[in-house]
């Protein structure tokens, strides 16, 4: 967490009262969870009203995708596309009925594909903003025409976006994005859907309808002033941490690419993530030997961890099996440092030593 995180999270817990109470103590807790939902508003480019506190990205996913699904049943419309490299909670879904919007080998919502596949009958279509294992920025903005077209809204999970590249509701004109506070500098444990007014997702849960009628439990209001305050903190530093961590990802990839890895993310992507293929290892035996010597890196998304297959994401980019198990994505954030790729450096050349000998 970003000390000024942590320093608003501590001062929010020790507001006393539920912010849904009409005691004292319950008005004192909700002023400060709606200047919570100011400060992240402004952040982002949304009104106050369109912020609805999740419990992370995942929940805002879901409440997006199946809950913007069903309300669409109730206009008629029966179909939800997600894209193929959408992260579980939203590629969940195709278990449910959803359809695939397919992509091409760098990733990319294949456009054509998109204008045959959105008409009338599309309640809602989820496209990642930035893939969480890859970092390629999708057309969102293209897609978001078709699906207008037709009607149907347009979610984007923006969780791997926000503060690593510009975001703003408002301008951007998406129906619905998802965004996680841990993601920059803020606590686990709290995320937000940002809704339009006039976009209305069933909810997926029962109880109080406390954010909107949309998602219910009590408030966790200090989780909330925490993610608001990371949240401001990450977008005023957005042009020059991307600047700072684009020259860390380069250098990431040069060095693997000159220990004979090739690179899975396109160099115009976001400047945090890096993925890429080592032949002749396992990425499961390389993992774990970076962890001894105090890297950690990532297999896929970190939301399966414990049950690693072949990355969906990059079988969906035409890669082998053989490769989608040779891949390993190293990501960056506001506390990497130089320090830390020279330290990446000399584990990875002992650690593909060993591993090249054990394949």
């Amino acid at each position: 967490m970003r000390p000024e995180s942590l320093e608003a999270f501590v001062a929010a817990a020790g507001v006393v009262g539920n912010a849904s109470s009409l005691h004292r103590s319950g008005q004192r807790a909700r002023r400060v969870l709606e200047e919570a939902r100011e400060e992240l508003a402004a952040a982002v480019g949304a009104d106050p009203a369109e912020v609805i506190f999740t419990s992370g990205g995942s929940e805002a996913d879901s409440i997006a995708v199946l809950g913007g699904w069903e309300a669409g049943r109730a206009r008629g419309r029966s179909r939800c596309l997600v894209s193929a490299v959408e992260h579980p909670a939203v590629g969940g879904a195709v278990k449910r009925g959803a359809e695939v919007l397919p992509v091409d080998r760098d990733g990319l919502v294949d456009l054509e594909a998109a204008r045959a596949m959105i008409d009338g009958d599309v309640a809602v279509v989820s496209v990642v903003a930035v893939n969480n294992e890859t970092g390629a920025v999708q057309p969102v903005g293209a897609v978001l025409e078709i699906a207008a077209g037709a009607g149907a809204w347009l979610h984007s999970d923006a969780v791997q976006a926000l503060g690593h590249v510009p975001l703003d509701f408002r301008a951007d004109g998406v129906d619905l994005v998802s965004l996680s506070a841990h993601k920059v500098g803020g606590p686990v444990g709290i995320g937000a859907l940002l809704a339009r007014r006039e976009v209305s997702p069933r909810p997926i849960g029962l109880g109080g309808g406390q954010e909107r009628e949309v998602r219910s439990g009590t408030q966790p209001v200090a989780l909330a002033s925490a993610f608001a305050r990371a949240a401001s903190l990450a977008v005023g530093e957005l042009e020059a941490e991307s600047t700072r961590l684009r020259g860390l990802r380069d250098r990431i990839s040069g060095l693997a690419v000159s220990l004979g890895a090739r690179l899975n993310s396109l160099p115009g992507g976001a400047p945090h993530i890096v993925n890429v293929t080592f032949d002749g290892v396992r990425a499961d035996d390389l993992l774990f030997l970076l962890d001894q010597r105090g890297v950690h890196a990532s297999v896929g998304s970190a939301c399966r961890a414990g049950v690693h297959q072949p990355s969906e994401v990059l079988l969906a980019m035409r890669r082998s099996e053989a490769e989608a198990v040779q891949s390993l994505r190293f990501s960056l954030g506001w506390t990497t440092t130089v320090a830390d790729i020279d330290a990446l450096a000399a584990a990875l050349r002992e650690s593909l030593a060993v591993a090249r000998t054990a394949f």
